[in-house]
């Protein structure tokens, strides 16, 4: 391992304890899809509710001058100072793995009792869980494993395109991370016959955790969205699934909402640092 890329690991050690240290807007999301719950309150808005969870909505909410009440990782968080995924050489000269775990906290210089070593454990076993029936799953440590993945799960004469919510206007460090979003403009459908959604996890360098379902009904939209004092605007990727049958009764999504599995599609917006994968047949993608 040369200097140069132990300093880059010194690098990126420093930003992962920036991130741990004030959260990930992608956390919900990723718990969505691992079977894990929330205790939080049965509707959106409750003040006793985990503010993670505003990202949840029905396809009825998707419409022009619909407002929501919506968690967006403020300037400083995920989107802003989470660090970049390592070249392929690099990624595999590092071991990924709860059982070398002891190793890389030596290798980090974290404390087995501080709260990185705490994430990278539950980083480590989101990436180890078995996938679902019917789900293909992976976690890429690297740009090159990243798109090798996406074009295996794909197809790689499939035409491909990668989608992430962006904020038009710089949004202000002392921003509320839950803020209400009011949709300007008709939501777009991006045509999509396949997809995969990534999830950025907490890790000292880049790891993200990828799935997709298989026979999966789900559709892609993108939708303006224009904060309460207009100061913020974004196009923001919407996912809807749309059919919730076999969901674990206890996602948090159906807390939030109030509904029950099969009973209504389930919505939510990615965080700006997370990724969604689709291939299309159209000639207008």
């Amino acid at each position: 391992m040369d200097w140069g890329f132990r300093y880059s690991i010194f690098v990126y050690a420093i930003l992962f304890f920036q991130l741990v240290s004030q959260g990930s807007g992608s956390r919900k999301i990723l718990e969505m899809n691992t079977h894990k719950h929330s205790d939080s309150a049965s509707h959106m808005g409750d003040d006793r509710m985990d503010p993670e969870v505003n990202i949840f909505f029905t396809p009825d909410d998707l419409k022009t001058g619909k407002t929501l009440q919506i968690f967006f990782a403020a300037v400083g968080d995920a989107s802003a100072s989470s660090p970049r995924l390592l070249s392929r050489a690099d990624a595999d000269s590092i071991p990924f793995s709860s059982a070398e775990l002891p190793h890389l906290l030596d290798l980090f210089s974290f404390s087995p009792a501080s709260p990185q070593a705490r994430a990278m454990e539950e980083t480590l076993g989101h990436c180890e869980f078995p996938a679902m029936k019917g789900e293909t799953k992976f976690c890429a440590t690297s740009l090159e494993s990243l798109l090798d993945s996406v074009r295996g799960i794909l197809g790689s004469g499939s035409r491909i395109r990668v989608v992430t919510t962006e904020f038009v206007t710089n949004r202000s460090a002392a921003a509320a991370a839950v803020r209400n979003y009011t949709i300007v403009g008709a939501p777009r459908e991006i045509p999509a016959r396949k997809m995969v959604g990534c999830h950025s996890l907490p890790y000292p360098y880049a790891v993200f955790y990828c799935h997709s379902q298989e026979g999966d009904t789900t559709r892609v939209f993108k939708a303006s969205l224009v904060s309460e004092n207009g100061e913020e605007r974004a196009e923001a990727v919407a996912v809807c699934h749309m059919d919730t049958s076999r969901w674990n009764r206890d996602h948090v999504s159906f807390r939030v909402l109030g509904i029950r599995p099969g009973s209504s599609p389930v919505c939510h917006f990615f965080p700006p640092d997370n990724l969604v994968w689709v291939s299309s047949d159209s000639h207008d993608f």
